[in-house]
């Protein structure tokens, strides 16, 4: 089983681009199920229906959240959609669920969607805690759990990782919008990353306006922040390779397209 999991979309840009490498992509990688950060997809803040529907008509089967889920008022209309599913440590009886699971290939796949509390400034319960409860709940009736882990601080998902190892499937960080190079699969047999990179525009300061965000460092003062226009577009993210006998993941691999 191969499963592809897509980095941060940002902006009409970043769909747009899923639009046109998701369909080949699956193809060519011989993909089985598709995973996206779609917070960031409507303007760089939340998502909309219309983003939602064209996303899952380009293949993709689960859409992950993170700090940016209610940014736009749209996502009520789409929010018990099975395929959306919005951070599971946010305050308890907050509408959308957490984790879902999924039937791919006679297999079962939970996807669980965390958000951290370092330097993320959301009001949340504690992602270790949610996670451990979450994992005790499903193991017996699923074949595969991966965990988008929306973080900002490095270490918290590095601990998140080890914490979780031999627990799950996955666990694979998004929010900072940067891939980094230590993919892996750890002692105990779970596939790490700390970060997937965005789907976005290359000359950017992670998917905004160059300009923008170096007039806010230099001078300090607000400055409204928008989506770079820039028409190179690159989609980040990675690929799982399960082993069908047992879903263990073979290998891990960083994708830029």
């Amino acid at each position: 089983m191969n499963i592809l999991i897509i980095g941060d979309i940002v902006g009409t840009s970043g769909v747009n681009k899923v639009k046109e490498v998701l369909p080949r992509i699956i193809k060519e990688e011989k993909i089985d199920f598709v995973i996206a950060n779609g917070e960031n997809s409507s303007d760089g803040m939340g998502i909309t229906s219309k983003i939602f529907k064209e996303l899952m008509v380009a293949g993709v089967n689960v859409i992950t959240m993170g700090n940016h889920t209610w940014g736009k008022k749209d996502i009520f209309n789409i929010i018990d959609n099975k395929n959306l599913i919005r951070p599971a440590n946010y305050p308890r009886d907050v509408v959308g669920k957490g984790y879902e699971i999924y039937n791919c290939r006679d297999k079962k796949i939970a996807v669980i969607n965390l958000i951290g509390r370092a330097s993320m400034n959301v009001l949340s319960e504690n992602p270790f805690v949610v996670a451990d409860e979450i994992i005790d709940k499903i193991k017996d009736e699923v074949d595969v759990i991966i965990i988008d882990f929306h973080a900002e601080a490095t270490a918290e998902k590095i601990a998140m990782g080890y914490f979780l190892d031999g627990k799950i499937t996955c666990l694979y960080g998004t929010h900072t919008h940067v891939a980094t190079a230590d993919e892996e699969i750890l002692e105990n047999g779970t596939a790490y990353i700390t970060d997937i990179g965005m789907t976005g525009p290359k000359k950017s300061v992670i998917g905004m306006e160059v300009d923008a965000s170096i007039k806010r460092f230099v001078t300090t003062l607000p400055e409204r922040y928008k989506v770079s226009d820039d028409k190179n577009v690159i989609l980040n993210g990675c690929i799982l390779k399960l082993n069908d006998e047992n879903c263990r993941v073979e290998k891990i691999t960083r994708i830029k397209v």
